[in-house]
């Protein structure tokens, strides 16, 4: 089986998945982003991850884990690790309030809860709508970003979820939250 920089092969009926590159828009055709903002910022996931929407409640701290893993759940018999975008992306000021809420998203390995200021609304946007993000220069880390989509007026940050959802830090609180 041959695999090129932008195909492969699954092992599920011969169906072929495209992997974007990481600097070319995810969707060329049209997809749904639901928005939210951290600080002043509006950002988006595709509509497709996200499992649930709720309220802000205590997790249960995990020692020893990087500032924004927050902590875990126990979401109907599973435990979901919860990260506060905000700390993860160091944003000055980290507020809970009554509208602060976590936005539990399936990842094809995990389930984890996104801690965010506020949720705005679903958003549909063409492929023309969704733009590359601009090269900022030597250490400004744009790995965490499917592309920027505009709307009218409004510019949101589209993000890759499972980019910002995979890695050690959240292993380790897997194992962790097992033990």
């Amino acid at each position: 089986m041959s695999t090129t920089a932008n195909a492969i092969k699954s092992d599920y009926a011969g169906e072929t998945h495209r992997v974007p590159h990481p600097r070319q828009p995810l969707h060329p055709v049209s997809a749904e982003f639901l928005t939210f903002t951290l600080g002043h910022e509006e950002y988006g996931i595709e509509i497709l991850k996200v499992r649930e929407i709720k309220g802000y409640d205590a997790v249960t701290r995990i020692v020893n884990a990087p500032a924004f893993i927050k902590g875990v759940i126990n979401l109907r018999g599973t435990i979901v690790p919860v990260v506060d975008l905000r700390i993860k992306f160091h944003l000055n000021k980290v507020v809970y309030n009554e509208f602060t809420v976590m936005i539990v998203v399936s990842l094809a390995q995990r389930t984890v809860g996104i801690v965010v200021d506020s949720v705005c609304d679903v958003v549909a946007l063409a492929g023309a709508q969704i733009k590359p993000a601009p090269e900022l220069g030597p250490g400004f880390d744009l790995r965490y970003l499917l592309g920027l989509g505009t709307l009218d007026a409004r510019i949101l940050i589209l993000l890759d979820v499972e980019r910002i959802m995979t890695g050690d830090e959240l292993a380790s609180v897997d194992s962790a939250a097992t033990q």
